[in-house]
């Protein structure tokens, strides 16, 4: 047994079957591991969400105001990134 990991895997199997304490423990400590990460990738998810809600959010706001000042809709298209469709609609809501 050459290979650090394996040998590490042995020697904590060989420990969780010899205690059930230890295993129980050692069982809990895994799920609050699997807990805490699930947590942080929930966390990291949402913030990725509510930036990108946040941004469309910028560009419908940015389209409004230059409908607002009688922008051509090809020259908001390009500076929002908006399709045709969508400011078509933003003009619809905001009469």
């Amino acid at each position: 047994m050459n290979e650090p990991e394996l040998k590490k895997a042995m020697t904590t199997l060989e420990f969780l079957s010899q205690d059930r304490e230890a295993r129980m423990q050692y069982e809990a400590r895994q799920k609050y591991l699997h807990d805490e990460a699930s947590l942080l990738e929930a966390a990291e998810n949402a913030k990725v969400y509510g930036f990108k809600t946040g941004m469309e959010q910028a560009k419908k706001e940015m389209a409004l105001k230059l409908l607002a000042l009688g922008i051509d809709t090809s020259a908001i298209i390009k500076a929002t990134g908006l399709s045709s469709e969508e400011i078509q609609q933003l003009n619809n809501e905001s009469k």
